[in-house]
Order: structure tokens, then sequence, then C-alpha cells
């Protein structure tokens, strides 16, 4: 890795990172202009998070070692315009010394969601009120892979203790606020209950912001910033009234009876006094006015682009601040029924001083309103329409305050956007909502109508659409690099590969793979010498999205979540703060980062929802999009998962998400469309879970048919780690070694076979088994191989010298490194440890040394850990291994050149959890 550019990336990346945080804080409640704090007044910060801050949630989306990171108490004692009560800070800060953040013993995705709090003594409280002017309650929550949010106390909701402590400091405060350091919304109907509730004047929902975290809250607090962040999801007074919540959670299939009536587009069109804060949600320290100053309409037909100029104004008279356009439409119920109101565009504008103005355009396309007719009610199935009648826009602040426009879109009659074809349709039966009736009161009936199921045949669909199969003509001498500068046909040089070259190239390998930047999640491309001397290169990709995660020990930036750079509705700002990330990588020699995560928020409880954006697909996309598109500036890609309806984490790998078409495409699928369409993106991570009935690592319709036939998609699908896979046409058993089907659905690569593990098939897949019993051909597999070769010749790792990997060449220590235990390394090194370590060794014979380690872990196998070796304190591997129930195993690092004489080699257990029993230094 280049240090220099590595510094250089961090540096610029974090005033835009900070940028971000502010502006995705979101305030709902300031009475009495109780925020930003006034010169002169003190504050008193209760809750734990104050110090132990949280920055992102868990699991693979959250693991990113950094530099350093903020705390809200760090960031709001830097800000010189605040003044702390510092005699209840040293109150907990000696509390938490004797009751230390509970990480769940360090491992992945071990950490509870929430941590104990202390319960102060009323007089404690009471001085802390005669001693300041304003109390901050922090509440913190985080939350991650492989395990959901409950509707229990400390998670979805607050604690008893929480909720004590919250009386205690309202009973003696009368300016309370509520800063939500949590990573996915919570329940927020005590804030009606609870007593003395008129005591909290300011609420607000900090997220997990980064590692700057405590910077942009200390900004906004202080008022050097004023809020913009808006909300992207409904906050409703009870968890029950999703209308998701009760196809939500189960172990085998889960029916998505809302259809496309997610979040606001359901609660505004049946049930909006369930609603605590609206969608779009949020307050600034000053006040605007919006105003349409001119619309036209500009094309013909299904090509029309709907124009809006409205003109922003800041009527407030002290604070500068941003402000939200929001656009909705109306659209006719006509025969396919529609929600009352659907986010149509949206913009920020600059930061307005009092008295200023701007205008900007929203630019809609008229196929931005269209519904996909997956029953053919309007005549025209499996198509894109617009039926007639009037489409009335809305604009403002929020989907429940924004005002009607003056100009309406009129249609005369039913205009056909996009002929399709059926695909993914469910073959369970189901029933799904739809508006009825128009009540009084101004909101639809719920009624409900049978799913329109399969009639497809998707064996001959394959058929159809088989690719060619091209004689495999061995080594003819092309390199990859003779493809790229037009020297050859990419056709001619995959026709090289042979039958076990072809199976080797769809394999990734990893975790912390020796062949690309240590402790990244992969290496694929040329992973094994015959393919290495074809010059192709080995690739890596590295998880995200909030940042580079490297199990080696190796720092980044870490960004805030997905949900909070959603809620800044800041494109630009997206773009830019990914194309920063994308140099980042680049300085680390990393070419696709795992993210953006642009699945749907469809209930509350999904623990990763943190990783994504909103409830909303236009949203969604709309941020996917510029996250994916600043990562091609770079020069680098975005691998936008979970490719699709990957919306609960309980049974993950598992759970059959059970939708209609038009909910597919117009909600789940949606936002990846828009990632590929407006994102450019060139890589796309399938989900661990089915659609109707078929895994998606082996989905065809989803891979094949939607993605390239009618996106026109040329970049590469790999799938999740260990996923699986099912018969692309009789779906069926699942299973991990079931490869074939998934290169027949043109998901090109498997992540991940173990290190050095995709030449020898260490996994047992069936690739080269299905080739000889004619379940599969060579043409599919020569044709996920173009696609991996097509992508990897647009990477930067095409650019960098074709080197083949050498054993790592380690100096002696001078004379002065004495130690009364040396170890010699002829013999096995015994352990037994967790726990950061320092040996001396000794080499007795120059030469090279394989190491290795025999290691367990008790998790279960889609857990990660490793620790990282440094010899003399330069690293030089990283040992990395998944959940192996508690089983010792032997896991391969890397070979190392080493003289004879001593060493300093310090273990780091960069992610504690594992066990290593014993280092074993082999010369080769």
């Amino acid at each position: 890795m280049q240090t220099e550019k590595i510094s250089i990336a961090q540096k610029n990346l974090v005033p835009v990172s900070r940028q971000a945080a502010s502006e995705g804080i979101v305030l709902l409640e300031n009475e009495n202009q109780t925020l930003p704090l006034k010169k002169g007044e003190k504050v008193s910060l209760f809750g734990r998070c104050q110090i132990n801050t949280y920055r992102s949630g868990t699991g693979s989306g959250g693991a990113v070692n950094v530099p350093y990171a903020v705390s809200a108490l760090e960031g709001l004692r830097a800000n010189a315009a605040i003044e702390i009560n510092e005699s209840l800070v040293s109150i907990y800060e000696t509390w938490i010394a004797d009751h230390p953040f509970d990480d769940g013993g360090g491992g992945w995705a071990a950490e509870p969601w929430f941590q104990q709090e202390m319960l102060l003594e009323d007089e404690i409280v009471q001085q802390a009120s005669e001693n300041s002017d304003k109390a901050l309650f922090f509440i913190g929550r985080t939350a991650g892979e492989d395990q959901d949010n409950a509707d229990t106390a400390g998670s979805y909701r607050l604690t008893e203790t929480e909720l004590l402590m919250l009386e205690k400091v309202t009973s003696h405060f009368d300016n309370v606020i509520v800063v939500l350091n949590v990573t996915n919304i919570m329940d927020m109907s005590w804030l009606n209950s609870i007593s003395n509730k008129h005591a909290i004047q300011a609420v607000l929902y900090s997220w997990a912001a980064g590692m700057e975290g405590g910077d942009a809250l200390a900004d906004l607090l202080s008022g050097d910033v004023s809020p913009s962040g808006r909300l992207t999801d409904t906050i409703a007074y009870q968890l029950a009234d999703y209308p998701s919540s009760t196809n939500f959670g189960r172990l085998d299939y889960n029916f998505y009876a809302e259809d496309i009536y997610v979040g606001y587009r359901y609660f505004e069109t049946f049930n909006p006094q369930a609603v605590q804060y609206a969608f779009g949600a949020g307050l600034s320290y000053t006040t605007f006015s919006q105003k349409l100053v001119a619309h036209y309409v500009e094309g013909i037909g299904a090509e029309q682009v709907l124009h809006f100029d409205i003109n922003v104004e800041n009527v407030g008279a002290v604070h500068s601040s941003k402000e939200v356009i929001q656009l909705y439409v109306s659209a006719p119920q006509g025969k396919l029924g529609q929600p009352a109101r659907k986010l149509v565009g949206f913009a920020k504008t600059k930061s307005l001083q009092p008295g200023e103005n701007e205008t900007l355009r929203l630019s809609i396309a008229l196929t931005t309103l269209a519904s996909f007719d997956d029953s053919g009610v309007t005549g025209n199935a499996n198509c894109y329409v617009l039926e007639a009648g009037s489409y009335q826009f809305y604009s403002g602040g929020s989907v429940r305050d924004a005002q009607a426009l003056s100009s309406t879109f009129e249609l005369e009659k039913l205009l056909v956007t996009e002929t399709l074809s059926e695909v993914l349709a469910p073959v369970k039966p189901f029933i799904r909502l739809k508006p009825g009736v128009l009540s009084d009161n101004g909101l639809y009936q719920a009624t409900f109508e049978d799913v329109p199921q399969r009639t497809i045949s998707l064996a001959d669909r394959i058929k159809d659409n088989m690719p060619t199969s091209h004689p495999i003509t061995g080594d003819t001498g092309i390199k990859l690099i003779d493809v790229k500068q037009g020297r050859a046909s990419l056709t001619d040089f995959v026709a090289q590969m042979s039958k076990e070259q072809l199976a080797t190239i769809v394999r990734g390998e990893g975790m912390c793979s020796p062949k690309v930047t240590p402790g990244t999640a992969s290496a694929f491309g040329g992973v094994s010498d015959s393919l290495f001397n074809l010059g192709i290169p080995v690739a890596a990709a590295a998880d995200g999205p909030s940042g580079i995660r490297m199990d080696s020990g190796h720092q980044a930036t870490q960004v805030p979540i997905g949900t909070l750079l959603g809620c800044t509705w800041n494109t630009p700002l997206n773009e830019a703060l990914f194309n920063l990330i994308g140099e980042e990588l680049n300085a680390n020699h990393i070419d696709t980062l795992l993210g953006p995560g642009i699945n749907i928020h469809r209930h509350p409880l999904n623990g990763r929802n943190f990783e994504y954006f909103s409830e909303d697909p236009l949203m969604t996309g709309t941020m996917g999009a510029a996250q994916t598109r600043g990562l091609k500036q770079a020069g680098v890609s975005g691998t936008i998962k979970h490719y699709a309806a990957n919306d609960q984490e309980t049974a993950r790998v598992d759970v059959d998400s059970v939708m209609s078409q038009r909910a597919l495409r117009e909600i789940h699928l949606k936002p990846f469309e828009m990632a590929v369409k407006e994102g450019q993106a060139t890589t796309i991570m399938s989900a661990y879970n089915p659609i109707n009935g078929h895994w998606t690592a082996s989905n065809y319709d989803l891979n094949t048919t939607v993605l390239r036939g009618e996106w026109g998609y040329q970049g590469i699908v790999m799938t999740d780690w260990w996923a699986k896979m099912n018969c692309p046409i009789e779906a069926g058993k699942e299973d991990k070694t079931y490869t074939s089907y998934m290169v027949r659905s043109q998901n090109d690569l498997y992540m991940v076979v173990e290190n050095d593990g995709a030449e020898s098939n260490s996994m047992g897949d069936d690739t080269l088994e299905a080739l000889e019993k004619g379940t599969l051909t060579i043409g599919e597999l020569q044709r996920c191989a173009m696609n991996i070769c097509r992508f990897i010749i647009d990477t930067p790792v095409m650019n960098r010298p074709l080197k083949a990997y050498e054993p790592i060449k380690a100096f002696a220590a001078s004379s002065e490194l004495v130690a009364n235990n040396v170890i010699a390394i002829e013999s096995d090194i015994q352990l037994n440890c967790k726990a950061n370590k320092t040996l001396i060794i000794e080499v007795a014979e120059a030469g090279v040394y394989q190491c290795s380690g025999l290691i367990s872990y008790d998790r279960n196998s889609l857990a990660q850990s490793s620790c990282s070796l440094s010899l003399n304190g330069i690293f030089s591997m990283s040992l990395g291994v998944n959940g192996t129930d508690g089983k010792v195993i032997t896991v391969e690092g890397l070979q190392v050149k080493l003289e004879k004489g001593l060493y300093q080699l310090d273990l780091n257990f960069v992610k504690v959890g594992l066990e290593l029993e014993r280092l074993i230094f082999t010369k080769v």
C-alpha cells in the first residue's frame, strides 16, 4: 500500500464526511428555539453514548479500523461555543471505567444492540440542573448483520433504566434535548406518554455518523451548521401499524402482501393517523417558503419530460440553512390502483442566508410516473403504463406538508411507456393490498386481490437464449492486455481457457487472501498460476459501504451509515463523498467496494437497515446511483447489494421473499435499475435469499432476463459470501456447491472459497461435474469468464504492473534484540492465545518458510475473525478465518523469506474471537 497516497486520501475525505454527517442529522422537535445552544448556556450530558458514541452498525457493513473516532463528548468539548457540565461528565467517566463497553467478546457481529446505562440518584440530577441550563439526553442503539431488531426493551424500545432516567431528567430540567445515536429508527411513542413530556423541547436523530460524528453533532448543536436532514422513513406510533408487520420475521417465507404500499405510500393512502413523524420530515433553525415559478413539458409520448422550476426563499431573520424540495405525484387510481402520493423528485438548495432565494429545476421523466401492470387489467400485461386522468403534483417539506401545485399533467388516454416480459412471478398464491372505495374522510378503504401467478416456462426461456459455445483452442499467446489494447477479441482470449480454467475463474478466494491487499474480503480473476499466466491480474474486493474494511489492522476512513447519507437528501454530496472513498480504495490497491447497499427499509426491525437508505425506491436508487458514479469517477467500482429483496436478517439465507411482479419491479428492483442505468454500476452482489422460490444467486430471470436483457448491464454479478443456489428451472433443494446453477443464471462469481482453493475446487462444487453430465455448457462458462475479464480490463489492477506473488522478505533484528525466552521456529510454536502477544523467534537457517496457524473460532460459518502477524514491527500477513463451531482447523498464511537471526513476532487479534493454538513455519 502507498502510505503517502492513503494519508492524502483520508485528509481529503474527512471534511466531506463531517459535512455529510451534519447534513444527515434530522431535527424533529425544537420547541421555543431550544436549539441551537445559546452563548453562555451550560449543558449537562446524560447517557453513556456521550462517551461510547456509536459510529456504525455491526457486521461487515461497519467493521472499519479507524485512525480515530470523535465521540459526542469530544466533539462538544472541542467546540468553543458549547459549555459542558464537566462534574457530571466525570461521574459518567468513572462509572464507565467500572462498566466498560460490552463488545460481546469482540467477535464478529457479537455486540449487543444496547449498553447498560447508569441510573443516577435524584440528588445528582438535581445538582446538574442547578449547575446548567439544558440537558442533552443520549439514547444509543446499534444493529447489524445476521440478527434483526426486536420489539422489546433494549432494541426497538427504551429500557426500563432509560425510561427511569428520562423521567428523572425531565422532572428536574425544563429544557431537555434528546439525541438518538442510533442506527435504525426506533419507537418514539414515549414522547407522548412519559411524565413531564413538556420538558422535552428538542429531539434529533444523530444516527451513527462515522468517525467524525461527534464533531458533526457539535457543529449542529452550536449553530455553526443549521440542520437540513430529512427523514427517509416514516415513524409510526406503533410497530404493528407498518403494513409489512404481519409478514415479517418468518423462517420459511414472507408474503409481501403490502405490495407497492411500503412506508408512506401505505400510510398516506390508508392510515395517516398512525404516523408520528412523516416521511421527509425535518426542521431547520430557520423557515423557508417554496413557490412554483414555472412548469412546462418537453417532448412527446413516452419521451416527455416535466420541468418544475421552484423558488425557495429563506424567510427567517437569523440563520442560514439548506432546504429540501420534495416533489410528489398523486396519480389517477385507474384500474391498477395507486398510492395517494409518490415521491418523483427532490433537490437540495445551497445554504441560503436570511432573505436569500434560489430557484431549482426538477426535471421528471414521464416514465417515472408509470406503473407496472402484471395482471393485464389495463389490457397491457407486463408493461409499464400511465393510465388516463389528471396527475396532481405536490411540493413541500415532507410528504404530509407538501402542497398542491397549480399545474397538473393531463393524460387523455392510457400510455404504454415500456413493454417487457413476465419475470419472477410467484408460484405461491396469496393476496395483495389495493385501494378500494374513497371514503368521505379522503382515505381509501383497504381491499385485497389475488396476485397473478407464473405462466411462462423457464426451461424454454433458458433454452432459447443459450450462449454460443466457442471451441477451446488452448493457449494461443493472447494476453488480457491484448484485448484491452484492441489487438485481440475477448472471445478469442477466453477460448484459450480449458474447462478447468473456466471452472477456476468463477471462484473467488478469501477472506484475507494473500494475493491482494491484506485483510480484504476477496481476490478474484487470475487466482491460479495458469490464469495469471494468461495475463489476468488478481482483483480485490473490500467490504463497505461505510468505509474500507481491512481485517489486517490497516486503517481507513469511516463515513456515516447509509440511512444518514440518505437523510442528507443531497445527491451531489453523496457523489463527492464516494469519489473520495474511491481515491482511498485506489491508494489501498482495492478495485471494488462492496457497497452501496440499496435494499428497501421494508420494516423497521430489519437489523441491516442502517446500510440502506430509505423505504422509498426513488430515494434509494438516486443515492445508490450517486455513490456508484462517485466511485466510478475515481476509477473503481461500487458493488451494489443485495440483489434483491434481502429485507430481513432472521433466516436470511433461507427465507423466501414471495411477492408480485409489480412490487418487485416498482419497489425492490427499481433502485438497482437506477444504479445500473444512471449510476453506471458494473458490479452487483446477489442476495442470500430466494425470491419466489429461486435463490437469487442462481435466479435466471433476475441475473439474465432483467439485469442483462432489459437493463443492458455489462458488468459482473457475484454471490454474497458462501451463498446457496438452486435450480434455475425447477427450484427445489439449495446448496452452496451448486455453482453450475449459478453459472447458468449468469451470476459470474462464487464468493468465496478458501485461499488457494479456487483451482483445487476446495469447496467441491459441481461445475465440472455438470459439464460432464451435459447440464451445463462450455458456452455458459465462457460467458461468465468474459464478463469477469471485461470487468477486470477496466479496473485499476489492470493498470498496475502484472506481478506474481513473491515471498515477503524479513530482515533479522539488530544484535540489541535480546530475550530470555527465544522460540526456535523449527518447532511448532505453541500459543493457545486469544489476545495480542509478542514473541521473540529465532531462525537457525535462512530460507523461505511457509507460515500456517492452527485456529479455532467458536461461531458459525458466517462469522469472521482475523489475526495479523508482524515481524520486527512490519506487517507480514493476516490469518483470516470463518467460524469453525469450535473445531481446530489449519489456516494457511504466506511464505516469508527469513534470514538467520532473531525476530520480534507481534500477534494482533484484529477481530477477536478466534483462538490461535499454534503457529507453524515450514521451510519450503
